[in-house]
């Protein structure tokens, strides 16, 4: 039987870094570990859902990175109104800056919620609808200086688990989402405040998510950084037959196959195991 060889792919050993409005951040790890804070009660990860408790026990395992949302993007999920995430962002937000000054992303398509947000002390704004939802929210992206993550979806999660179907996925993903880049800088938006997501698991299925992962590496060939937000999804349970809640042994391995392929976030539910996995993965490339 002859010999394999498995060829691992070139990963830079570097510590990736982000531009806020008034300070950079670098990651301790060789990519952003962006910890999942749901102020809700509608995410589909029951452990996900919490306030300042979740959010201070993210923070001391190791996140860079909070990301806190009010408005539930699971499939079938209804949008809520603004109101409503504000009455769930605001408070936490005062909570976390009395605690850390750790970057804050803010997971909202309105224009009015990220401002309130960034007022109270929010840097990052996260918009699953790649700033098509609102017509102002771009220009208060560009006024402010925060960063914005660019995400690929179709339609609202209420029908986009009806449109999966791609003639070819990996350029039509990329193509949408180097085109809202090249919206935001239109409007002002500086490239190295500019992250893009491929929006693993909205309208997209299992092979779909899979060839988004195996190729990602083609979403960041203009230079943009890219987020994978893949943790404990339901492709996974697909693939493994686990329930969400064992999933997490899955998106460990989907994770580090990312970032072996140039992904500079990870936006997860389990920040202790990912650190452990990068900073073990950073032993071994030494």
């Amino acid at each position: 039987m002859p010999d394999l060889e498995i060829e691992i792919p070139k990963t830079k050993l570097s510590n990736p870094r982000l531009e806020l409005k008034n300070r950079t951040v670098t990651s301790r790890y060789m990519a952003f570990v962006v910890g999942i804070v749901n102020a809700n009660n509608n995410s589909f990860f029951k452990k996900s859902r919490g306030g300042f408790s979740l959010a201070k026990r993210l923070i001391d395992e190791g996140a860079d990175i909070l990301d806190i949302g009010a408005e539930s993007s699971r499939p079938g999920a209804s949008y809520i109104s603004e109101k409503d995430e504000l009455d769930a962002l605001i408070p936490l937000i005062n909570k976390i800056r009395k605690y850390s000054d750790i970057p804050i992303s803010i997971d909202t398509r309105k224009k009015n919620v990220i401002q309130a947000c960034v007022d109270s002390g929010a840097d990052i704004l996260n918009d699953i609808s790649a700033m098509e939802d609102d017509e102002e929210i771009a220009s208060f992206v560009s006024e402010t200086e925060i960063p914005v993550i660019l995400m690929h979806k179709r339609n609202n999660p209420k029908l986009m688990q009806l449109n999966t179907k791609y003639d070819n996925i990996i350029g039509e993903v990329s193509e949408y989402l180097f085109s809202r880049a090249d919206f935001a800088m239109k409007n002002g938006i500086k490239k190295n405040k500019i992250i893009l997501d491929p929006g693993i698991g909205f309208a997209k299925d299992t092979a779909g998510n899979c060839a988004l992962i195996r190729d990602c590496r083609m979403f960041c060939k203009k230079g943009f950084p890219v987020m994978m937000a893949l943790s404990r999804k339901s492709f996974l349970g697909e693939l493994t037959g686990r329930k969400a809640e064992d999933r997490l042994s899955a998106t460990l391995c989907a994770d580090i196959y990312s970032v072996l392929n140039g992904m500079s976030y990870l936006r997860v539910h389990d920040v202790k195991e990912t650190v452990d996995c990068l900073k073990v993965l950073e032993g071994i490339l030494k």
